[in-house]
């Protein structure tokens, strides 16, 4: 007859389960709780109270969930780090908002002293908790699994069958079935015992370690990374030095030697467009030709770079970022002098590339007198012009280019020392060029036409249009061991999740009627119905090789028709 448990395994009080001895303990390696005697604490007490308090898990987990809680306002407010025309925006709208921000460091979130310590604490709480239990885990694996505890019957799975197999015979076969399915077994008294699912553990330990890289990579790389923009007109290059920057912003450890060597050239941006249907004018081709070269002496290479898809070099990366139109614009003086030929970048206004900009003439005009002057010309470009729409493209394609042009003279206000946009045009010293209504004078043209200013004062020709591509240039070293931190932590906690760690116990004696009975026992880190069925399993396994014989008060008949051990509650269990 057999008895087979599966049952809960309450913790119990202090003193209830001593029988099971060091067989019940070890399936963790979180550190031990000792109650602190408080009125006998003193400096040294305190603090290491403090710092178990600090080490423990729960902290640990505090500590992350508020960090997840302050990377909100983050992403939601706007960052002086990431664009400071929004954070000044922000403060013009919410005038009583903003100071209170600005005291609670939200405009630069990931720079603030709350954000940093907690920071600091959540990774000083990883590494002390990882610490002891890689420590104690280490322990665990170079020794063996805890003998068999005096009463096997306490455990939550449990069963038990009388064999005329000989006890040594039973314990060899155990050995071998637990070796076979990759436990930790060996001979202890009159007992086996073996152990399995280490990785649970290893997993536990991988995730905290891939926390500790992944905060170590984030703080890397925010002192050492670097970000900067650059404007490209189809045929101009790029190279990677400080001052080939539109803009530019570091880390608090970035040098200008940290930068990656490397140079590039726009050779053509191709922007094809949905022509019909609900998504009229969504890009459908948008990439940016490139010919590059690494390092000083690098060879040319060609590469295309799309949105999403950038250019990768060293730890540095290019982005497409933007597009625009440049139209090319040709200034002419009172006495035909080309005093001005270039391609102007103009910047989008709305989703059909409707532009906007200023030309702005600095050295070299000389008016119908040859008096010299300075020359601002607003201009507005319709990449599609259509007849009663003539404020806002029609189509994001160069399928009927019209440029508006309003010319001003006078003093741009360069000179000041004050500096201003390339995109706009300050009109305090300035004047508009009159037409023969003596309304400010402002033309349409095509490509290919131009504009006769008033008096003899020059011309303005637009000869055509090219296209412009903004790039994003960032450098962001660790980013590698972030993403290889983030994989090692989805693992780990998948490890420590789905593996259970579990110890089998396989006990053979010589009864009082000398024959052997053999007791089998499993138990779990937690409460689970892998043990008793992986126990079941290795049971008939075993009974196999060690086949049962009835007890002296069984029906014969009734030990042949069901031969193999019965399910039924174990001493202590609900009937």
């Amino acid at each position: 007859m057999s008895n087979t448990t599966d049952k809960a395994a309450p913790a119990a009080p202090e003193g209830q389960d001593q029988d099971l001895g060091a067989a019940g303990s070890q399936l963790s390696t979180a550190p031990a709780e000792d109650a602190p005697n408080l009125p006998s604490l003193g400096v040294i007490g305190w603090a290491r109270w403090f710092w178990r308090q600090l080490t423990s898990m729960r902290v640990a987990l505090l500590l992350l969930l508020l960090l997840s809680l302050g990377a909100i306002p983050g992403s939601l407010i706007p960052q002086t780090g990431i664009d400071e025309t929004q954070v000044a925006e922000f403060r013009k709208a919410h005038g009583t908002l903003a100071p209170i921000y600005d005291k609670l460091g939200l405009f630069n979130v990931y720079s603030s002293v709350w954000f940093s310590a907690i920071y600091i604490l959540l990774f000083v709480s990883l590494i002390g908790c990882i610490l002891p239990r890689t420590w104690q885990f280490v322990g665990q694996l170079r020794g063996r699994p805890p003998g068999a505890p005096k009463r096997l019957t306490r455990l939550p799975a449990y069963t038990t069958w009388r064999t005329e197999a000989e006890p040594e015979q039973v314990r060899e076969a155990a050995l071998a079935l637990l070796k076979r399915r990759r436990f930790r077994a060996h001979l202890a008294g009159d007992a086996v015992a073996a152990e399995k699912g280490y990785l649970r553990e290893v997993g536990n330990l991988a995730f905290h370690v891939a926390l500790i890289v992944m905060l170590v990579a984030f703080a890397w790389g925010q002192l050492f990374k670097s970000e900067g923009n650059k404007l490209l007109v189809e045929g101009n290059g790029f190279s990677n030095t400080l001052i080939s920057y539109d803009d530019f912003k570091s880390g608090n450890l970035f040098t200008t030697d940290d930068l990656t060597p490397y140079s590039f050239s726009l050779n053509d941006f191709t922007g094809t467009y949905e022509v019909s249907g609900p998504n009229k004018g969504t890009p459908r081709t948008y990439q940016a030709s490139l010919t590059y070269s690494e390092g000083a002496y690098g060879k040319d290479k060609k590469t295309i770079v799309k949105v999403n898809h950038p250019l990768a070099i060293g730890d540095s990366k290019v982005y497409l970022t933007a597009h625009g139109y440049a139209p090319v614009i040709t200034v002419r003086d009172g006495r035909g002098k080309v005093v001005f030929h270039d391609a102007v970048p103009l910047l989008p206004l709305d989703g059909n590339v409707t532009s906007t900009g200023v030309v702005k003439v600095l050295d070299g005009y000389k008016n119908a007198k040859g008096v010299r002057e300075q020359l601002g010309i607003s201009a507005f470009l319709l990449p599609t012009y259509t007849k009663g729409s003539e404020t806002a493209s029609t189509f994001p394609a160069l399928l009927n280019p019209v440029l508006n042009l309003a010319p001003y003279y006078g003093d741009l206000g360069v000179d000041s020392g004050i500096p201003q946009s390339v995109y706009q045009l300050d009109k305090s010293h300035m004047k508009e060029f009159k037409d023969s209504k003596g309304k400010q004078l402002r033309e349409n043209l095509k490509p290919g036409e131009t504009m006769k200013l008033p008096n003899g004062a020059g011309s303005v020709t637009y000869e055509g249009t090219k296209e412009w591509a903004n790039f994003q240039m960032t450098q962001q070293p660790g980013s590698g061991w972030a993403l290889a931190g983030s994989l090692a932590a989805i693992f780990g906690l998948a490890a420590s999740l789905f593996i259970q760690r579990r110890r089998v116990w396989v006990r053979a004696a010589t009864g009082s009627d000398g024959v052997t009975v053999v007791e089998m026992a499993g138990l779990g880190r937690s409460e689970s119905a892998k043990v008793p069925e992986e126990l079941g399993d290795l049971a008939g396994i075993l009974y196999e090789q060690a086949p049962g014989v009835p007890d002296a008060d069984d029906d014969p008949a009734e030990s042949e028709a069901s031969p193999d051990p019965q399910v039924v509650p174990a001493e202590g269990a609900e009937k």
